[in-house]
């Protein structure tokens, strides 16, 4: 006896599926705002910043603070172009080009990342390594910064 979707507990999506209208949308967009990339890439910079200066502080060695943040400028500059490439109006003409844009900007994005750390050897005196993954890891991190500090929703008062 062969067991459909129906018979082990599973509902079939087309029924389910139910298009908002256009006041349902906007409450869900009151109720949960979206991010903009532009704070994730701003508290990235401040994180990046601030690791950079920790490191340097810390150790008392320029080389490290350097490393630290060319680490996280390998991080916030690929996210900025990845950004400005998805907000741009090409970009939002329909589904199909927003999805395709976004998976070309992905790959610039870690192209540039890429590019970005394979010059981090010609471009800082005395690299560190350890410094720089550090710098890029709370960089890159730093998105949950951008988070929990994002506007919060909005209780209504029917709620």
């Amino acid at each position: 006896m062969t067991k459909t979707a129906h018979d082990v507990g599973f509902e079939d999506p087309e029924e389910e599926f139910k298009p908002l209208t256009a006041e349902e949308a906007q409450r869900l967009r009151e109720k949960s705002p979206s991010v903009s990339p532009w704070r994730v890439i701003s508290g990235q910079v401040v994180a990046g910043l601030l690791v950079a200066l920790a490191t340097w502080g810390l150790t008392g060695r320029q080389n490290l603070g350097w490393s630290a943040g060319y680490g996280a400028l390998s991080v916030v500059i690929p996210a900025a172009v990845f950004a400005r490439g998805l907000t741009g109006r090409l970009s939002s003409l329909n589904p199909a080009t927003a999805m395709v844009g976004f998976f070309v900007w992905e790959m610039v994005k870690m192209a540039l990342t890429l590019a970005m750390l394979l010059a981090a050897p010609k471009l800082i005196t005395a690299l560190s390594w350890p410094a720089m993954l550090v710098g890029l890891a709370v960089a890159m991190q730093a998105y949950w910064m951008a988070l929990m500090f994002a506007p919060k929703r909005k209780k209504r008062e029917n709620e």
